[in-house]
């Protein structure tokens, strides 16, 4: 049996639930959590990306067994509607997503830089930022980051995109 703590609710997998079952799958199939997307299978773009104890996690090749007694959160649990989490007013206010697939597993890929990392460098984000974005919205990722590192530190002015006439 497989323990470990889903968006902060404790969860067991039954003894007949296949340990070697991608977490992508069991999130989405089992517990209709759809936010968190199937791309590639081959954890090369990063659409699947959850957090497991704070880090990125390409979830569509990271088994449950390697999952057993740990913090697994998704989009779901990033933010609420009435209270979203400073990346995603960050991501709305700089006009991030254009088809929006991969925004997703972005958003939890700077929750990770963001949880480590309060300032990042433009070296930081394009370093932590390995998801694959096929509209080439990467400038405002990178801006929609700072922004939002800005706010969650407080930073007079954050939340104010500066755009150029």
């Amino acid at each position: 049996m497989i323990k470990l703590t889903l968006n902060d609710q404790p969860r067991e997998l039954g003894a007949a639930t296949d340990p070697q079952m991608p977490l992508l799958w069991w999130l989405r199939d089992e517990l209709d959590l759809t936010g968190t997307k199937f791309g590639c299978g081959v954890a090369a773009c990063g659409a699947c990306t959850v957090l497991v104890d704070g880090r990125a996690a390409r979830s569509c090749v990271t088994p449950l067994a390697a999952v057993e007694g740990k913090a697994v959160r998704t989009i779901e649990a990033l933010g609420r509607a009435e209270e979203p989490h400073p990346l995603q007013r960050a991501w709305a206010l700089h006009q991030v997503p254009q088809c929006g697939y991969c925004q997703s597993g972005m958003l939890m890929a700077a929750a990770a830089l963001l949880g480590t990392n309060r300032n990042p460098s433009d070296a930081d984000i394009d370093a932590a930022m390995t998801n694959l974005c096929r509209c080439g919205t990467y400038p405002r990722v990178r801006a929609a980051i700072k922004s939002a590192a800005a706010e969650m530190r407080g930073a007079v002015g954050a939340g104010k995109a500066v755009r150029k006439p």
